[in-house]
């Protein structure tokens, strides 16, 4: 095995090993002041040669420069505009619809769901206990309906049997059907 020799650092004077491959010319260490070193130096080599002398100079490369700054106008006066957010900010929605209406218009599950979420399709799906659009879509307007009727027309709890308070009117509490979730009532068997 070829004995390696240490050389030198042109820069800063520290003893190192060069890399195997560029062992013949490297005369600088890999300490980052001495690559920079090493840069300015062989830019001020390859500005001194013959092809780099007047590489900067001359007509063509003043048309060449013109034309790139003309191609690309205001390119040192733009800043870099600040990444935003890869969603659009969700506008709050308000709980009690601005006015009550008496019937509602039968749109696609979409339309009635979207601004809820899975969350809402997943319960309305387990309450219904099927998964297709057709199923859920009656329900949801089921569950509209009922929410509007215990929200009342002005929004405000109603007072029912002295100091007890309640949301749901007596009509309605009367009428909904009662709602069994993941197990089967106590008198089935």
């Amino acid at each position: 095995m070829p004995r390696r020799r240490q050389r030198k650092c042109c820069h800063c004077g520290q003893l190192y090993e060069p890399e195997a491959r560029n062992r013949y010319h490297q005369r600088y260490c890999s300490q980052p002041a001495c690559r920079q070193a090493s840069k300015t130096a062989s830019q001020r080599r390859w500005r001194a040669s013959a092809k780099g002398r007047d590489y900067f100079r001359g007509s063509a490369n003043a048309l060449r420069v013109q034309a790139w700054r003309k191609a690309h106008p205001g390119y040192w006066r733009s800043r870099r505009k600040k990444s935003g957010a890869l969603q659009d900010i969700c506008q709050r929605q308000t709980l009690v619809p601005p006015a009550d209406k008496g019937a509602l218009t039968l749109g696609a599950l979409q339309d009635v769901c979207a601004t809820q979420g899975f969350v809402l399709q997943g319960l309305i799906a387990r309450l219904t206990g099927s998964a297709l659009q057709e199923n859920i879509v009656p329900a949801t307007h089921r569950l509209i309906l009922l929410g509007q009727q215990i929200q009342g027309p002005s929004g405000r709890r109603q007072v029912h049997a002295g100091d007890q308070t309640s949301v749901v009117p007596p009509a309605v509490a009367e009428s909904a059907p009662a709602v069994q979730l993941d197990r089967p009532s106590i008198g089935s068997g």
